[in-house]
């Protein structure tokens, strides 16, 4: 019993080291004064959306959805590696100590998100319904014991199952919390409690179907490679993640932009980097991402000062981390062999950073066009996008 602790022990320090690594990339001081304008601006436009909410909105269905969405997804974090398939075998009756330390590992990490989506709700409970101070923090008391039963069930089912039909899970879970958080906001505690036995009888009939059952190490291994791998490519979003390599995808739709490329040799480079762009997901999806955050930013804060300092700070952002990524030499590329200049590559990378950040700034813009001042919006983009062209190294 005492070395499957130890096991997990070392393992736990082994991740929580892997993830502080890369997470001082990730909360830098930009990013930090990006997040602390975007929590600003939100409060601030929540608070002034509350004031003139309307008595009848539906503020118990619209927190249950939301909330009961996010206990739904209760991934179990096993921290089981490809070897332990033989190596763990003759330990496998010790099995269980190892996993109850995972699900309690679980439980706390995830915990958080769901606490604080209810905590963010509370102002529009008080605003919207009459629910005293005691039946709101019974409905957070019930958010916790909700995200257990959550945690609980989903590591079951996937033992029992292999992973099998995870989404009917998934599906069943949330309409049970959703109906369970809506139930106590509305009827109280006592009808609630129905559905705090329909989660116990569940997790009992998979606990039953569990025991006895050899470990599915196969899936346990594959749910984590994929878990750490959605975390390696975020965090290769801010700084060079060295075993990382990012898939491919051909995007057909997108095929006519190289029809706007001429053929010539002086245009090899150009056809090749705006190729990269378009297929490589790492790169593709990482413009899409941080658009996508400006963009709903500049639709939803009529701050126009906020707008402008996040949408800078974005654009920055984008110019930077996809200049740094292309102009990577680290791989040998077919193109090394080709006589082309050997700065040709640097200017159709600025040439592709220019042209998406034209894009960036349409797309942008049409979605600030009913905020006041939304035609400085692309002057910001494009300026910030050019400076940190010129000015940063590579």
């Amino acid at each position: 019993m005492n070395n499957m602790h130890n096991v997990w022990k070392s393992r736990f320090e082994h991740y929580i080291n892997e993830v502080q690594k890369y997470m001082r990339f990730i909360f830098t001081g930009h990013i930090a004064i990006v997040f602390v304008f975007v929590i600003g601006a939100g409060g601030y436009q929540y608070s002034e959306w509350l004031k003139v909410a309307p008595a009848n909105f539906p503020a118990e269905w619209l927190i249950a959805v939301i909330v009961g969405l996010i206990l739904a997804f209760s991934s179990p974090t096993t921290l089981i590696r490809e070897p332990d398939q033989v190596y763990l075998l003759p330990l496998e009756t010790q099995m269980p100590a190892y996993f109850k330390k995972a699900v309690k590992w679980t439980f706390w990490s995830q915990l958080l998100v769901p606490v604080i989506a209810y905590i963010v709700a509370i102002p529009l409970l008080k605003a919207v319904t009459d629910l005293s101070v005691s039946q709101i923090w019974v409905g957070l008391a019930l958010v916790v014991i909700l995200k257990y039963f959550n945690v609980t069930i989903e590591f079951n089912y996937r033992y029992a199952n292999r992973g099998q039909a995870i989404a009917v899970d998934r599906i069943t879970r949330a309409l049970l919390s959703i109906l369970a958080i809506q139930t106590i906001l509305t009827s109280g505690l006592a009808v609630g409690a129905i559905y705090i036995i329909l989660f116990l009888a569940y997790e009992m009939s998979l606990k039953k179907r569990v025991a006895g059952q050899p470990v599915p190490y196969e899936h346990f291994v594959r749910l984590e490679q994929n878990r750490m791998m959605r975390f390696y490519r975020f965090a290769n979003y801010f700084t060079d993640v060295p075993h990382l390599r990012g898939s491919i995808r051909r995007r057909a739709l997108l095929d006519i932009v190289y029809k706007w490329i001429p053929f010539h040799k002086n245009s090899t480079q150009t056809y090749l980097v705006f190729r990269t762009f378009i297929r490589t997901d790492d790169h593709f999806y990482l413009w899409l991402r941080l658009t996508a955050i400006a963009a709903v930013i500049a639709a939803f804060v009529d701050i126009y000062l906020v707008t402008w300092i996040v949408v800078a700070a974005l654009a920055f952002a984008t110019t930077l981390q996809l200049k740094y990524a292309l102009l990577s030499n680290g791989e040998f590329r077919m193109d090394m062999l080709y006589p082309i200049a050997d700065d040709q590559r640097k200017k159709a990378v600025d040439k592709l950073l220019r042209v998406i950040s034209v894009v960036q700034a349409i797309i942008v813009t049409l979605c600030a066009i009913t905020q006041p001042n939304f035609y400085v919006i692309p002057i910001i983009i494009i300026i910030v996008s050019e400076l940190t062209l010129r000015l940063s190294k590579k």
